[in-house]
């Protein structure tokens, strides 16, 4: 048996970020990921987000590109994230990098390996060089990973995903690509999301509703987030989820460990929000077989104290609500302006006994029995 956990770096961010000057602790999904106790591939994969240059184009399990800028801002790339992390799940690829790399061809020659030299090709111009063929790709090496060590078959018997913004819509983009898929249909899945958000003109079926195989769904969202084309998304469940959301004082990067003032870069000081979604995502994943080390375990007396702190500070996050990642802000009602499934509503507006506590995104910071929900 062998629980697969799956996690999805938002737009613009690796599972590098874990070291990033924006992060004073680490963002959360990378983080997160390199506290995985388990083996690489056949336990855990971490996925870059869309707009980050592709950094694992060899590594992937299906061919992408690097859409540049497209990625950014429109998302192009996840669709790939998506059919490589389907692919990982299968334990095979459906594409492999058989040229050597320029770094590659290198580090062999230097080795002293017999290989061919460099051959170049074309014109002075357009001159281009062939470095030769790997004898073995790593897609080859990772699959051999994943059929050696998973336990009882390649198919994992449960599937844990943890993304943040267009990280967490690629969890409800994979869970519901599961479900189409005979082969994995039946697979349960879990989900912890930090404020997905898909950008404009990214609201499809696929993206903002779930199928019965997701059998948990915890979300936190950005109380604070101002941002226009930020709308986050609280997906429609199936009968039978257990969904859990809650709402989280704070801009889109606070959430995952951004404690500057302005949700975007500088010193440390509003830290209280990350520690507690990060507390969560731990207790939630442990909770669903995730093997974690280095865990933060908060006890209730730490909880009471950071949001006490993060009451103190309110006048901090209120002045976030004038910050925006793309220029211009937006407002609805005096708050922030969400998608509700397909529908747009006002933040406050999502609650009810669909969801576990009903109070949803109304839920108070001070409220820590809330939180037993998802213990």
């Amino acid at each position: 048996m062998t629980t697969l956990t799956i996690f999805f770096c938002g737009t613009g961010s690796t599972k590098f970020d874990n070291a990033h000057e924006n992060y004073w602790d680490g963002e959360l999904v990378s983080t997160l990921a390199s506290h995985h106790a388990g083996r690489e591939f056949a336990e855990w994969i971490v996925v870059d987000g869309p707009g980050t240059s592709n950094l694992q184009a060899d590594d992937l399990f299906t061919k992408s590109k690097d859409y540049g800028l497209s990625g950014t801002l429109f998302g192009k790339g996840w669709e790939e994230n998506v059919q490589h992390a389907m692919n990982i799940i299968k334990g095979k690829c459906d594409w492999q990098r058989e040229q050597l790399t320029e770094a590659e061809y290198n580090r062999l020659k230097a080795a002293g390996i017999p290989i061919e030299d460099v051959k170049v090709e074309g014109s002075w111009l357009w001159r281009k060089y062939n470095y030769g063929e790997r004898s073995v790709t790593q897609q080859k090496l990772q699959e051999q990973i994943i059929k050696t060590f998973r336990k009882d078959g390649v198919i994992p018997t449960k599937v844990n995903l943890v993304g943040w913004s267009r990280g967490g819509i690629s969890c409800h983009m994979l869970a519901n690509a599961m479900f189409n898929d005979s082969a994995l249909q039946n697979i349960p899945v879990n989900i912890f999301a930090i404020d997905p958000v898909p950008g404009i003109g990214n609201f499809q079926e696929h993206r903002v509703k779930l199928n019965y195989n997701v059998k948990e769904y915890v979300g936190f969202y950005a109380r604070d987030e101002r941002s226009k084309g930020f709308s986050c998304v609280i997906p429609q469940t199936a009968t039978g989820t257990k969904t859990s959301i809650f709402p989280m004082p704070g801009r889109h990067a606070t959430l995952v460990g951004n404690a500057s003032a302005d949700g975007v870069s500088g010193p440390k000081v509003v830290a209280e929000p990350g520690l507690i979604v990060r507390h969560f995502a731990e207790v939630c994943l442990k909770r669903w077989g995730t093997v974690l080390d280095k865990n933060l375990n908060l006890t209730d007396a730490d909880l009471r104290n950071h949001t006490a702190a993060i009451v103190n500070e309110a006048a901090k996050y209120k002045a976030m609500e004038k910050c925006s990642y793309t220029w211009f802000t937006e407002l609805d009602q005096g708050e922030r302006y969400v998608s509700l499934g397909s529908k747009g509503v006002p933040f406050s507006t999502v609650k009810g006994t669909i969801y576990t506590p009903a109070t949803g995104l109304t839920t108070s910071v001070l409220d820590v029995e809330a939180y037993r929900a998802i213990r």
